[in-house]
């Protein structure tokens, strides 16, 4: 992704998610795909996806069981 899209992703997510450490980080070979760090750990995958002209992007988070003890 793009330096400015980077840069909206992540101020959106920062209003969306208040108070939380968040980064939003270039993939260095994938045009469509961005990491997300919270505080400063992997948090998951936004991926661009564009259709028909209109582009959205969708967060992937994988939460594994032994987290949720």
């Amino acid at each position: 992704m793009k330096p400015d899209e980077i840069r909206k992703l992540e101020a959106y997510l920062k209003r969306t998610f208040k108070g939380v450490d968040l980064q939003v980080k270039a993939m260095p070979r994938k045009n469509d795909t961005a990491e997300l760090y919270i505080g400063g750990e992997f948090g998951g995958l936004i991926s661009k996806d564009t259709d028909e002209g209109e582009t959205s992007y969708h967060l992937t988070m994988t939460i594994l069981d032994i987290d949720l003890d």
